[in-house]
């Protein structure tokens, strides 16, 4: 008798957790939920791995919320996989944010800045417009003020400060945060409805095109 309650209290469970996933509505992307195509397709950097691009602003409250989610996502990708954060210029009040971004990738720091950066907008309230405030910014987190000037006022940076500028356009991106799964599909919130919801459907979709590429 003592079995049987369990066995049931055990099915009960099952039960109970299927109606919270049903609940949950994580999308199926072969029912083509919670995602949209790129049209036209863009090409990719390599053509053996799946390009994952997140278009993001520092300054978006639901980038923010997003963030820790895709960062515990980054950690476990395999090497056929390849995930690219691209800032956005969408006014020019989002130009700070953008090159702040890059100037972390050209000295090296922008693993140790990111978060970070996040949460001085979103947390401390902080105003990170000027050059006076990201050197001070930068600074906090080790670099030296010739060295952020020096990328500060680079071409790279001014190159990618265009790129942010003109890459929305090319895979129809209207707002953030935005995925785009190898040059093909996009995803985001008001897709996928949730975070997790999001995390489901790029993994299905890349998946989906490891597939297509022979390297699952």
């Amino acid at each position: 008798m003592h079995y049987f309650r369990l066995a049931g209290l055990f099915f009960g469970l099952l039960l109970v957790n299927a109606l919270l996933a049903a609940d949950a509505g994580v999308p199926d992307v072969s029912k083509g939920e919670g995602f949209v195509k790129v049209i036209p397709p863009q090409p990719t950097q390599d053509i053996d791995r799946v390009e994952v691009i997140e278009f993001f602003w520092y300054g978006c409250s639901h980038c923010y919320s997003f963030e820790p989610h895709l960062s515990k996502w980054a950690k476990n990708l395999p090497d056929n996989v390849r995930l690219i954060r691209q800032p956005v210029i969408f006014s020019s009040k989002w130009e700070a944010g953008a090159r702040a971004y890059y100037i972390g990738e050209a000295l090296g720091v922008i693993d140790k800045i990111h978060a970070d950066f996040f949460h001085a907008l979103h947390q401390q309230q902080r105003r990170l417009q000027t050059e006076e405030q990201l050197a001070e910014f930068f600074a906090e987190h080790g670099v030296t003020r010739k060295d952020f000037q020096s990328a500060y006022n680079s071409f790279t940076v001014a190159m990618h400060l265009k790129q942010a500028e003109s890459m929305p356009a090319r895979y129809r991106i209207t707002g953030v945060p935005a995925i785009v799964i190898n040059g093909k599909y996009q995803t985001g919130g008001g897709l996928a409805k949730t975070h997790p919801g999001v995390i489901s459907v790029m993994d299905q979709l890349i998946e989906q095109e490891l597939a297509a590429i022979g390297k699952p």
